[in-house]
């Protein structure tokens, strides 16, 4: 029979990783390690850290064990944990909502418990949801990707605020951050603060969920929030923090509609940037948002990809691609327009930086007349999305004013070390 080669986050296949049974197989499958998450660790001892309590869980469909089953479905019912409540972030906690949209409030039809739209409630509307809903104890359990500004972290920022000031417990089942343990980007920085940044963490966080909540409540729990929450952590089992979700066994429900696959969320912390770009759509409505990147053909052309090629940034290769987004966020005129760019194609994950390699596409996508930071007519004070992105106005700033990548890339040496050493008392892995 021929064996088939997996290749890790180094590109080849791990020595010693534990082999896992391929999903409906009882076959191992070299080079992938076995990983438990919070939830899987939680099921396999009977629930005992909910047993009693009145829960609310915050979760979307992500929320699986290792067999696809969801969080509420398997404690619904059990007899010793008494599931109350969902309460759904973006995209809703069923999942049928798009970006920027939420299910709304409702029952859900397997369970028959309420689901309360929670997407971007104020920590004023947390306490009042708990409040409504009675729970003793809160869950948190949610496939994060690891960047700053995907919201589902402050989602849990938000609500463990709120259940600090009500009183109420907060457990967080951890799960592994599919982009690996280390630390890449600049800091956010107070003034520019928002959904998409809430508190001062680097672009790309290198931290789980878990650990970020550990973070949260020792540093950034407000003072009026009393003391900080009860906070409990079900930790994954098996998972080192240089594993990429390529190495692991665990399976991938998409945390939203245009991070399909692990490889979307290997790019997203970089060129998701592009969100901030009006010329430039990041390839949602394709089949591989975040990979593809481009603007309108004529206005783009095959020029950025050579470029980019020529620099030989490490792990990286660029495709020049031509496509057709049929969802274009904030970016009507590029809707259903053909557009042309590149395709980012990761060769060797142990050596790409997604944020460095952002920076030389936004640096050399700078170079065409057509290129437009996206503007935001609602916020004057602030009006450059990807200031909101990035943390401030710096990578804007240094890239209109000819800065190269190395000069961009260096400017925030400084605070992501200051970031990694403040981070280490809440790694737990």
């Amino acid at each position: 029979m021929q064996r088939r080669r997996f290749l890790t986050s180094s590109g080849a296949v791990a020595a010693g990783a534990v082999a896992a049974a391929a999903p409906g197989t009882g076959h191992a499958v070299p080079g992938i390690r076995r990983v438990a998450t919070g939830l899987d660790v939680l099921v396999d001892s009977g629930f005992t850290a909910l047993a009693g309590q009145r829960v609310g869980v915050v979760s979307n469909p992500t929320g699986v064990d290792s067999a696809y089953r969801h969080l509420v479905d398997l404690m619904h019912g059990t007899g010793s944990v008494q599931v109350v409540a969902a309460f759904g972030p973006e995209h809703g906690f069923r999942g049928s909502a798009q970006a920027g949209g939420s299910e709304g409030t409702g029952t859900d039809a397997r369970t028959g418990i309420t689901v309360y739209d929670a997407y971007g409630a104020s920590q004023a509307r947390w306490e009042s949801l708990f409040t409504e809903a009675d729970v003793d104890t809160v869950v948190f359990d949610i496939q994060d990707v690891g960047a700053r500004f995907y919201t589902y972290i402050w989602t849990m920022y938000t609500s463990m605020v709120a259940a600090a000031r009500v009183g109420k417990r907060y457990v967080v089942l951890d799960r592994p951050n599919p982009v690996g343990g280390r630390a890449y980007g600049p800091m956010m920085t107070p003034a520019y603060t928002s959904g998409v940044g809430l508190k001062e963490i680097v672009q790309q966080h290198g931290m789980t969920v878990g650990e970020l909540a550990r973070l949260f409540n020792a540093e950034f729990l407000p003072a009026d929030a009393g003391r900080p929450v009860e906070l409990d952590v079900v930790r994954c089992r098996n998972w080192k923090r240089g594993l990429l979700a390529a190495d692991t066994d665990l399976p991938w429900v998409m945390p939203s509609p245009n991070m399909p696959t692990t490889d979307t969320a290997l790019v997203y912390p970089g060129t998701c940037l592009f969100e901030g770009v009006a010329s430039i759509t990041e390839g949602r409505g394709t089949c591989r948002p975040f990979e593809l990147i481009g603007g309108l053909a004529g206005d783009f052309d095959h020029h950025w990809g050579d470029r980019l090629n020529a620099r030989n940034l490490p792990g990286v290769e660029f495709r020049e691609a031509y496509f057709t987004p049929t969802s274009a966020g904030q970016k009507p005129a590029l809707l259903n327009k053909l557009c042309a760019g590149v395709e980012v194609k990761v060769v060797n994950r142990a050596a790409y930086d997604p944020i460095r390699t952002a920076v030389a596409m936004l640096v050399e996508a700078r170079r065409y007349p057509a290129f437009a930071w996206r503007a935001d007519s609602w916020d004057t004070a602030r009006p450059y999305w990807v200031d909101k992105l990035t943390g401030s106005p710096r990578l804007r700033t240094m890239i209109d004013a000819g800065a190269d990548v190395d000069e961009v890339v260096g400017s925030w040496a400084d605070e992501l070390a200051a970031f990694e050493q403040r981070r280490r008392p809440y790694l737990l892995y």
